[in-house]
């Protein structure tokens, strides 16, 4: 393409964004979106930067990451009335971290819908646990400012009922390397253990780490630090192993034969 040719970045703005077909990821959210607000929430800042720095979605995040920490505090008020508020806190704080919104993006496929710079698509930006996170945030946002609380709300409670309901157990933990190990010990498996390889510059890195439990690899977590990658690939064997316990029954065997 010529330098006359070449799209304005409002113009590479809109390519992108109706390249990909949104309407499965409305019928996710279960409420109608106008374009000039998802638009917004699916900018990421290395899109925006990379086509003339454009608005990003950042201030929408910051809103929704607002609406959805009351919304999910209301909900753990009223569905445990008897519980304390450092159980309460705790619970809210696992539901709304990182990983639990991350969560919620994987399940709708948020990552295909992302308008991403060229460099966060080459390095899997699209299920990056903070971009997936914050983008939810930020259509959570536009959802509020078209709709108003009570529908984004209502959103919210969907999408986090299951999370919500699982609080109770869940919420004890916001360190998974630690509620991995415990698990592993009530299932009488080895303990964990931990591989991390990185790329990209050092200013920049990103590493990648597995979670193995007796030799089987379980997990595999990405992200900006080797604590947060170890953090998700425990979180991601954690919930295997919950599902699979019987992938922990080789090492439970072992250590019976001795």
């Amino acid at each position: 393409m010529t330098k006359k040719n070449k799209l304005t970045g409002e113009e590479a703005l809109e390519a992108e964004y109706r390249r990909v077909d949104h309407q499965p990821l409305l019928d996710a959210f279960g409420i109608d979106i106008a374009d000039s607000y998802l638009r917004l929430a699916l900018t990421h800042r290395s899109f925006a930067h990379e086509n003339g720095n454009l608005p990003t979605n950042e201030r929408l995040e910051f809103l929704g990451d607002a609406v959805l920490g009351l919304s999910v505090a209301a909900q753990l008020y009223e569905q445990y009335p008897s519980r304390p508020e450092s159980d309460i806190s705790k619970m809210r704080a696992s539901i709304v971290s990182r990983y639990g919104l991350a969560d919620i993006a994987r399940e709708i496929n948020l990552g295909a819908h992302i308008l991403l710079g060229k460099g966060e698509t080459a390095t899997g930006g699209r299920d990056k646990e903070s971009i997936l996170a914050d983008t939810t945030e930020a259509i959570l946002g536009a959802i509020y400012r078209q709709h108003g609380f009570q529908p984004a709300r209502d959103v919210i409670l969907r999408l986090f009922q299951r999370k919500i309901d699982t609080a109770s157990a869940a919420g004890r933990h916001l360190d998974w390397k630690t509620t991995l190990q415990e698990l592993c010990a009530e299932l009488k498996a080895a303990m964990p253990t931990y591989a991390s390889t990185s790329t990209g510059p050092e200013h920049d890195q990103t590493f990648t780490a597995t979670a193995s439990v007796d030799g089987k690899e379980l997990g595999t977590g990405v992200g900006h630090n080797k604590k947060l990658a170890e953090q998700e690939a425990a979180h991601q064997a954690f919930l295997h192993l919950r599902e699979h316990p019987a992938d922990a029954a080789g090492s439970a065997a072992t250590k019976s034969a001795h």
